[in-house]
This record gives C-alpha cells, sequence and structure tokens, in this order.
C-alpha cells in the first residue's frame, strides 16, 4: 500500500518534469594521437556539427541523443621536431551517433545560469586518408600500412571502421528565454583503437609490404624521402612507427542550442497549467 501511495506521489511529478527539447551544435573538433603531440590544442582544428533530441526526466537530470558530423586530423609537419622527418599525415570524416546522460547542477525554472556534467555511449565510423606526392587522395586502411591482415603478422588484425566510445564532457548553461537554453561545453570521446590516425606501432618489411598490398602501400607507410632534408631509406622491420601504449581519443568544443518543444499540457518545465473545458452555466 506504501508503493502505491509513493508512486501515487512520484508519477505526477515525473510528468510534469518530463519535456522535449531540439538541440543543435556548433563548433570545432580535434583529436589526440601519434601525429597530434599536444594533449588538447586548437591547432589543426575542423569545424564540427551535430543535432539532436532532449527528454527531461527531472529539472536536473535528463537524456539526450545526437548525430554529429565532424572532420579530424593532423600531419607530421606541425609535430614535435623528431618526428617531422616520418612525414606522415592523415585526415578523417567522422560519423558519431550518441545516447548522453547529463546532470544540470541548478533548477533552470529558478536560475540563468549552471554548470552541467554528461557521459554516455557512442557509435562511430571513421576512415583514414592522406595525400600523396601529387595531391592524390589514399584511403589507408585498406593498404595495411602496419601489415594489418598479412599472414607474416599474425598479431596485427585489420582495425574496424565502425567503432564504439566512451562520451564524456562538462559545461555550463545559460537560459536566454523560457523556451531557448545556450551552453558551451567541452566533451570528450574514449575510444579503444589507436587506429584513427592510420598510426599505432611498428614499421613492417617492405618487400613484404610491397608484394601483398603493392606500392602505394609503401609509400603511404613511410614518407620521409618526400621532405627536405628526410631519409628516402624506407625503416627497417620492427622500427618504431608509433607509440601503441596510449588510445586516440578525439573531442570537441563549441556552442550547443536547446529548443524547447512546448505544449498546453506541459508548460515550462511544468509551471503551465492545465486547460480545463469552461464550465457551462
Amino acid at each position: 500500500m506504501k508503493k502505491l501511495i509513493l508512486l501515487g506521489i512520484l508519477i505526477p511529478t515525473l510528468v510534469h518534469a518530463q519535456r522535449w527539447h531540439v538541440n543543435v551544435f556548433g563548433g570545432i573538433s580535434n583529436y589526440s594521437g601519434d601525429l597530434q603531440s599536444k594533449t588538447i590544442t586548437l591547432d589543426q582544428s575542423y569545424a564540427a556539427f551535430g543535432a539532436g533530441a532532449q527528454y527531461d526526466l527531472t529539472k536536473n537530470f535528463s537524456i539526450l541523443s545526437d548525430i554529429s558530423l565532424f572532420k579530424v586530423g593532423a600531419a607530421d609537419k606541425y609535430n614535435k621536431p623528431d618526428l617531422r622527418f616520418r612525414n606522415l599525415s592523415f585526415q578523417t570524416q567522422i560519423v558519431e551517433w550518441n545516447i548522453l546522460a547529463e546532470y544540470t547542477f541548478i533548477d533552470l525554472t529558478r536560475k540563468k545560469f549552471s554548470p552541467y556534467v554528461f557521459g554516455g555511449f557512442a557509435v562511430y565510423h571513421f576512415n583514414p586518408y592522406a595525400y600523396d606526392s601529387v595531391g592524390a587522395k589514399v584511403y589507408l586502411h585498406p593498404l595495411g600500412t602496419e601489415g594489418e591482415g598479412l599472414p607474416e603478422y599474425p598479431n596485427k588484425k585489420p582495425y574496424n571502421l565502425m567503432q564504439v566510445a566512451i562520451p564524456f564532457g562538462f559545461g555550463v548553461k545559460l537560459r536566454i528565454s523560457d523556451n531557448v537554453v545556450l551552453a558551451y561545453e567541452f566533451g570528450f570521446r574514449k575510444l579503444f583503437t589507436d587506429y584513427l590516425d592510420d598510426v599505432s606501432d611498428r614499421y613492417v618489411d617492405q618487400t613484404i609490404l610491397l608484394n601483398a598490398r603493392g606500392p602505394k602501400a609503401v609509400e603511404m607507410a613511410y614518407r620521409g624521402g618526400e621532405v627536405k632534408g628526410g631519409d628516402p631509406t624506407y625503416p627497417v622491420d620492427q622500427t618504431l612507427r608509433g607509440g601503441p601504449k596510449y588510445k586516440d581519443f578525439y573531442y570537441f568544443t563549441g556552442i550547443r542550442l536547446s529548443f524547447a518543444i512546448e505544449s498546453k499540457r506541459d508548460g515550462y518545465y511544468g509551471r503551465g497549467r492545465i486547460d480545463c473545458p469552461p464550465k457551462k452555466l
């Protein structure tokens, strides 16, 4: 009986608190990995866009889902001095779908400003590419530049272009009207691959790579001969090419606008009234 009474109290409260929003995001994206020496930086950033929906379970706790389109990339010519002569580079378009739980610390029905945090689950698709010495676009995954999928290197499996990630981040919100909230946020993605940039571990034997994947694979695996003062000699088998100890990650920063979808029943976070038909006289 007590449980029924409690449910009778909670259910109307939750129904009043529920509310839908449409969210749009605009900002910049970047990554950290073997070709980007700085953990967090604005250097070599690209534009990022996203849109989705938000459902408020309470005045502080929300569930969100977004689709984001963006690009990341980097080049050794901007890397640490001792890595510039490796002369590798990459770019990739990324499409991400996520579902997030978000907690806003201060009730925005009473205040205009609040910090917030979020975390959740994401699925994303990437496909790294680079431009060769004549400017042609070359997708790197099929080349297996580190011997992925070759029988001579059984421990090097081809990486998947569809991966999962753990999103998390924080930001601040400013209510600019009853129906619109402006937020500035930082979002990070913990990845489970070190091949976002197609660089992870060690060089493989040049002859084996040449015979299995062709001259373009050899050309894109090591590009030191293309830079002035660089060494044109392909590194020997198992020479360190990247840093496998740490996985890659990507991140965003930017502005999110949240537009509430009003209804007569809900009002603003349940502050509106339920319209009743007029009494007949």
